[in-house]
């Protein structure tokens, strides 16, 4: 069975900090994830066999996304 799931990160001020928090996530993209830039978001899909697979991935991603937009909000000041 695949289990798909779409992430999506909007910013309601600002496409650019949607778009340069999926774009620094990308390096780290599974050949199971794709990075889409679109009007003011970017989304992220991932497809899996394993909920324990979809759960770690997620959690990694969710983790380094908020890393990445805190250090875009320090550059930004």
């Amino acid at each position: 069975m695949k289990i798909r799931t779409t992430v999506e990160f909007r910013d309601r001020n600002t496409r650019m900090i949607a778009e340069r928090v999926a774009r620094s996530l990308a390096p780290d993209n599974l050949n199971s994830m794709d990075t889409e830039i679109s009007g003011t978001s970017a989304k992220i899909r991932i497809t899996t066999e394993k909920i324990t697979s979809l759960i770690a991935t997620l959690d990694d991603l969710l983790m380094n996304a908020k890393v990445a937009e805190e250090v875009l909000e320090v550059l930004d000041e």
